[in-house]
Parts: structure tokens; sequence; C-alpha cells
């Protein structure tokens, strides 16, 4: 017989609590995605639903309500037990380095989780292009950074894994353009040295019509149809389109996003850290 995860029961708290996935997922800090596949489980270990679907809510099932005090008192007496303890074990400064492209919630999500659990924790966090994070981490400027690469070492851990392809606007057909418009980042990356190498694979005339220090500054001119961009499959939705194999292009690499960590002699807050990073992430180790 399973056992009832204490993940799976704060996962049906949000949602319970919110009263619908999406909301329940903001809640946590998680995609919807990923919380319905916490809840798919947790019925799957009961046998049983703990909702009942209706429009875009959800609404308490007969086992959800008996499950639901349960659950909170649980999930309450964990958190309480780990603060006692964290709050005694983990002391110090974490200088930490997060991309400015990916997203506030987790990022709140990553901080609120870590300074609920250790708040005696001192931390310092630079929000910024994660292009510089390596070398910073190198030079001992911080102690752990995320950030995107093409190939990971095996001193860096993946927590994302996202296929990239050609995107144009949904609304603009680019397939008559003899020079075709680009949009793409204008600080040195693998993002941009992945996009020209495969223009110049494609053999055919391009300019460079936008540049962008951002995922979202240039995810903008795609949408407003100005340029194709080189972009994170994740990035599509209803107002994007795929555009590399109509335009003649080959296959694209896929980014990683990954954690390193500097050399510094700060275990017990990076070690805290890098749970709380995993977590956001749903990276279990």
């Amino acid at each position: 017989m399973e056992n009832l995860d204490s993940d799976l029961l704060r996962t049906f708290v949000a949602v319970a609590e919110a009263g619908s996935v999406t909301d329940g997922a903001v809640r946590i800090y998680r995609s919807q995605s990923a919380t319905s596949l916490q809840i798919k489980r947790l019925e799957a270990i009961l046998g049983q639903p703990v909702f009942e679907r209706h429009g875009r809510g959800v609404t308490l099932s007969d086992t959800g309500r008996r499950l639901l005090p349960v659950a909170q008192d649980v999930t309450a007496r964990l958190d309480a037990v780990l603060r006692n303890i964290s709050q005694d074990a983990v002391t110090g400064k974490l200088r930490l380095g997060v991309p400015d492209d990916h997203g506030r919630a987790k990022l709140a999500g990553i901080i609120a989780a870590f300074t609920r659990h250790h708040p005696k924790v001192e931390l310092d966090v630079t929000c910024a292009l994660s292009t510089c994070f390596p070398d910073a981490l190198d030079k001992g400027l911080l102690d752990l950074a995320i950030y995107e690469v093409e190939r990971p070492s095996r001193h860096e851990e993946v927590l994302v894994e996202d296929p990239t392809c050609w995107m144009s606007s949904a609304h603009r057909d680019f397939s008559a353009d003899e020079s075709l418009p680009v949009a793409l980042f204008d600080h040195a990356c693998w993002w941009r040295d992945a996009a020209i190498a495969s223009l110049e694979a494609r053999g055919k005339p391009y300019r460079i019509a936008y540049s962008s220090q951002s995922v979202s500054g240039v995810i903008a001119a795609v949408e407003a149809g100005i340029a194709i961009g080189l972009l994170g499959r994740s990035s599509l939705h209803s107002g994007l389109s795929v555009a590399g194999k109509n335009l003649g292009f080959g296959n694209t690499p896929a980014s990683k996003l990954v954690m390193g960590a500097s050399g510094s002699q700060k275990a017990g807050p990076q070690d805290a850290m890098k749970e709380a990073i995993r977590a956001a992430f749903l990276v279990k180790v």
C-alpha cells in the first residue's frame, strides 16, 4: 500500500482552499499541469476522487471533505516542526542569483518557502540577466545561482529542459519575405549564438529587425509580427505559431535551466536553498 506524501497533501489543501486547480497552483508556485498531476496521484492512492469538477472550479467530494481537516493539520504540524528545527540549524548569509525572465511567481515562491523555514538566514538576491552568473560564482560573488546553458557541466544541476524552436506571430506569414526579419537577444549568450548558427545553416538572407535583453522583449516582437524569434517551446501560446520547418530551419538545441553553486563554505544555507529551488521546479534527487 502506498503512503500519503505530505507534498500531495499540501497540493490538495491549496486547491481545496482556492476552489480551483489554477488558483491553487498559484498559491504553491507550481504550474497548473504539475498541480493536476499531483491531485491525480493523490486520487490514485486513495482510490477515490477528492474533488468534483464543475466549469473552471472544483468542490470537495465526500472523500475530500473527510481528508481536508486531516491534511490541514498534518501540513501545519510539519511546517511548525521544520520551522523550529531550521531556526536552530541554519544561519548565515546567502547570495542568490535568479534570472529575471523566469517568472516572478517562482522567485516569490522560492524566497517565501526559504524564509518561512529559515528566518535566520540573511538573503542577498540578485535578479538580473543570467549570462554573468557563472562568472560571478567562479569569482565568489554569488553562492548559488539559476541560469541557462546548452550543455550543463557535471557541477550544474538541471532544473528544467525546454526545447527551442523558431516562432512567429500566428497572424503573420513570413514565407514570402526575401530577407527574413529576426528578433535576437542583444547580449552574448548561447541563445543568440544558437539563433545565428541556425540562420546561417538555413543559408538564406536574414536581417536583425529587433534586439532585446530579455525573453519577454523577444516574445513581444514576435507577437507583434515584427520578426520571428528563437524561443523555448514553453513560451508557445495561441498568439504564436511554430515557424521553423515552414521557413526551412533545421532542429535547434534545447535550453537547460540549471542550478550552480560556488565553492564557498556555506553548506547549511546553500543546501536549504537548493531544496527550496528544487521544490519550486519539482526536481527530486
